[in-house]
């Protein structure tokens, strides 16, 4: 095993998925001359050439029109969308074409495609380039949407992106780009994820806390601050938002009987609103407290680096959330607990 960045292990899963399969092409903004703007396609250009690694114009709607047409006739294009705020410039793409065509062509043609891209705060970007509006995408039948918080998942749920038939929506955080896990070295050695499988990324019998993306790092700094006060929480990273590994959720909360969601979206009509739901369906009776959520406070995210944080989750909003729900509980330690 190597330690390597969330940065890295994308690129290298790129190139080795385009060394498997010739029909793997990359396209998007500034991907191969200039090397991406997050770095993530460096030296590909020059590895693989133009014919496979494309520069497209400033065109969302364009360059994700073409790469559905390349997809229905049997290449497999991975489009990077700068970030997942330019990916509105293409709803009508991804919504209204990628996420149909098998569906309305009578399962005649498919459209294996990735769309790869970044979103959240915390880089001072400024209200319009610091969303996460994966909720505007998960509740499409026809796509399919991950977000791998790690190196290890990110390498897992590329390959498996890549090799699926249905267009997938890939999400990057770029708080996450820098952070570092364990990937082996020969990615070979690495099988395609499950995709709509969650992980248990620790386990924990007082209270569940669910995440994704950047919000499962938090969950875990979270979890570590829990145990030193005594009580022992169970984490669930989502990893894929559509399909929703709901069985894992329920599983884990009627274990621990109380549950937190944190999220780095808007609290209203988001993803940890889904999850609430269903917990309630499928885990009411075993519920020693509400469901409570996390998440970013509902204003267009500030320009000032203060007030962007301040609007931001962050793991004393997650811890102080825990503590409350657990106090809801009647459980005040670790003996208490069931």
């Amino acid at each position: 095993m190597a330690i390597t960045t969330y940065r890295q292990a994308l690129r290298d899963t790129l190139r080795a998925e385009m060394l498997r399969d010739e029909n793997v092409l990359l396209m998007g903004e500034e991907i191969g001359v200039f090397e991406g703007s997050y770095k993530i396609t460096e030296g590909l250009l020059k590895e693989f050439g133009p014919r496979r690694v494309k520069d497209t114009p400033i065109a969302e709607e364009g360059f994700v029109g073409a790469a559905i047409g390349a997809a229905m006739l049997g290449l497999r294009p991975v489009v990077e969308l700068m970030t997942i705020n330019f990916s509105l410039l293409a709803l009508d793409q991804i919504v209204n074409h990628a996420a149909k065509i098998y569906g309305m062509f009578g399962g005649q043609k498919s459209v294996p495609m990735v769309i790869r891209t970044p979103g959240g705060g915390g880089q001072q970007l400024g209200a319009t380039h610091s969303q996460n509006v994966e909720l505007y995408y998960a509740f499409v039948p026809g796509l399919k949407v991950v977000a791998p918080s790690n190196p290890l998942d990110a390498v897992a749920l590329m390959k498996a992106s890549i090799r699926d038939d249905d267009p997938v929506l890939f999400l990057e955080n770029l708080a996450l780009y820098n952070t570092k896990g364990e990937v082996p070295e020969d990615l070979s050695t690495v099988q395609p994820a499950e995709i709509g499988r969650a992980a248990v990324t620790r386990e924990g019998t007082d209270i569940t806390i669910i995440g994704y993306s950047r919000m499962a790092h938090v969950a875990r700094d979270v979890a570590e601050k829990l145990a030193a006060e005594g009580f022992s929480a169970e984490v669930v990273d989502l990893r894929s938002l559509r399909p929703l590994d709901r069985e894992t959720i329920v599983e884990s909360v009627r274990k621990t009987g109380c549950a937190v969601v944190a999220e780095d979206d808007w609290l209203t009509y988001g993803i940890g609103a889904e999850i609430a739901a269903t917990i309630q369906e499928g885990a009411f009776d075993w519920l020693d407290a509400p469901v409570r959520r996390v998440a970013m406070a509902e204003v267009p995210l500030p320009y000032a680096k203060s007030l962007e944080m301040a609007a931001l989750p962050s793991g004393d909003d997650l811890l102080t959330v825990c503590r409350e729900t657990l106090r809801a509980t009647g459980r005040s330690t670790v003996e208490t607990a069931r």
